[in-house]
Parts: structure tokens; sequence; C-alpha cells
């Protein structure tokens, strides 16, 4: 098996240097959906702690940290009051859960193409411990989304139920998730953030990263290796762009490009500058109404596509690794 194994990866290899796409159809991956919100929901309200007990344990891991962590009760608390607290949380809940079942209630779909972003992880990543459980969950709206836990991504279906659905519109979630956030709030970003998250477990930020010029590249590192793993999703919304943002930011490079060279802004260390230009945000002001926030990040991305195209030789863990002023003066990046 194990030199099975060994050969079918040499078969990935070998296809993708003839290929654009790499070939990762023969790659096994194992990996099983579970539904925790659709047991946390049917809980036994006659015996509740005693079936909520039992909920707990069927997740070791999860189920302790929904309950503290995503939920808030306080581990001090009376058995009691805990119960009383998940309960009342259950009845406020009801109909975002109700709402969930319609859009998720067969999650096939979606841990399908999971299975196939973790395919294209073994490809470029073969020793990458991979997550083997896909966990949905229910959550405070204002609270968690979507997390990777040690062996599985943790999935908040609450997080994915369009950008319209009421409760998103609230005082309560606007004040921690505003539109230009709730927009991808969609269900066609839980396999996106699941990726994302696999990325950033393997990058994540540094706080040496510290210049403009520097985080934008990395951020853009990461949404390059994010494209490498979900190749067949578009690039607007590996971006989180509308579809008209991103053919709008192609058009415009040149003009972006520029406002970061004419103000002499890449050397930057303000962090308050820095957060107006690689971070999410409604639109960024100096290009016009209309274009969109984390500009710096997209800048970045399309130097790490120029540096790419240009040293096709270099592989991608290489150039993950690669230091970002080497990566940037190679690149010669002149929209």
């Amino acid at each position: 098996m194990r030199l099975l194994f060994t050969l079918l990866i040499c078969m990935a290899i070998y296809s993708c240097n003839n290929n654009k796409t790499p070939n990762v159809s023969n790659i096994a991956i194992s990996l099983k959906t579970q539904r925790f919100e659709q047991s946390f929901f049917a809980l036994d309200t006659n015996n509740f702690v005693q079936s909520l007990n039992l909920l707990i344990t069927k997740y070791p891991s999860f189920g302790e940290n929904f309950i503290t962590t995503i939920l808030g009760a306080d581990p001090k608390w009376s058995v009691d009051s805990t119960a009383e607290y998940v309960k009342n949380f259950i009845a406020y809940s009801k109909t975002i859960f109700d709402t969930s079942q319609k859009y998720f209630s067969n999650f096939l779909a979606y841990e399908k193409e999971i299975k196939k972003g973790l395919q294209f992880v073994k490809y470029y990543y073969p020793t990458f411990k991979i997550p083997t459980k896909i966990i949905t969950y229910i959550g405070p709206a204002d609270g968690y989304g979507d997390a990777l836990d040690e062996d599985a991504f943790i999935v908040g279906l609450h997080a994915h139920l369009g950008k319209d659905f009421p409760l998103y519109k609230t005082d309560m979630v606007q004040g921690i998730y505003p539109n230009y956030i709730t927009a991808n709030f969609t269900p066609n970003y839980i396999v996106i953030n699941c990726m994302k998250n696999i990325v950033n477990d393997m990058y994540p930020e540094k706080v040496e990263d510290k210049r403009l010029l520097i985080q934008m590249i990395e951020n853009g590192k990461r949404l390059w290796l994010l494209s490498k793993f979900l190749p067949e999703t578009e690039e607007y919304n590996i971006m989180g762009y509308t579809k008209t943002q991103m053919k709008d930011c192609d058009a415009q490079q040149k003009n972006i490009w520029s406002l970061f060279i004419q103000n002499n802004f890449l050397q930057q260390t303000d962090n308050n500058l820095i957060k107006k230009y690689v971070s999410e945000g409604p639109k960024t002001q100096e290009l016009g109404e209309n274009a969109p926030g984390n500009i710096g990040s997209y800048a970045g991305w399309q130097i790490v596509k120029k540096y790419a195209s240009k040293f096709t030789e270099v592989k991608v863990d290489s150039l993950m690794k690669m230091d970002a002023e080497v990566l940037y003066q190679n690149a010669r990046y002149k929209p």
C-alpha cells in the first residue's frame, strides 16, 4: 500500500509538469462530515443535562469548546445554570437552525469540494497533516464562524446563510460584521474558508512583517497559494470581491500601483495606514467610491503572480518561504 501511494504521488507530479493544473484525482483523502448542529438542536429537553453531556462526550475536542468558547458559558457556573443558558440559546437560534437546514440538508457537495481542495494540499505538501473531519455547527450570529481544529474543519453554518439573511442586518451583527464582510456570508465561501484556514495554518502572519510592502507580498503569497488549492474557483471569490470589483481592479492595476508608488507607501510602518490597505474594508477612498478595500493584498497577489510566471521552475513551498523583498525585486512588477 505504501509503494502504491508513492507511485500515485509520482504520477501526479509527472502530470503537473505537463499541465497547468496537476491531476490529483488519484490522491486518496479520508474526510467525514459530522453534523453537530443536528444533534445539538435535537437534544432531549426532558432529560437535557444528560443528553447534553452525551453529545459533548461524542465530540471530545469540539464539544467543550463549543459550550465555553463559542457559546460563552462560564466553566464556573453550576450544571443547572449552564443547562439553562444552553437551552435559551437553542430557543433563540431555532430560526437560524431551521434556515441552515434548508440550505444544508445535504452537505455532500461541500464535502466533495473540500476533499478536492485537500487533494491539492497533499499534492503540493505531501507530509502536511490534513483534517479528517468536518464538524458543522450553529453558533451566535455575532460570534465565531469557520475555524481549523487539530484534525477537523469547524464550519459555522450560521455564517453562510446568504448576504441578505435578515439577522445579518441587525445592529448586533453589524457591530461585529458590517455589510462588506457579511457580503461573503454565503454557502460558496464554506470551501474557500476551509482552504484559507489551511493556508493560514501553514503560513501564519508574522509580527516582524511590519512594512506595508512586506505585508502586501505576504498576503499576496497566501492568496496565490489559496488559488493553487482551489484552481477551479474564480479569482474574485478567492479575493473576496464581487465579479465587477475584480474586473475593475484588473483594468486599473496601473492606477492601483501608482497609489502606493506616488505616495511612497511601500516602506511605511504606520499600522493605521497599513491596515487601511491590507485588511478587509468597505472601499479604498483614494481610488473612488466603488474601489474595494484590501487593495494592497490585491496588488501583492499580482506581484506574486508576476514572479511565479517568470520563474516557473520555483516550487510552491520555495516561493512561499521566499523573502518578500527578494520576490518583489525579482518580479519587477510594472503594470
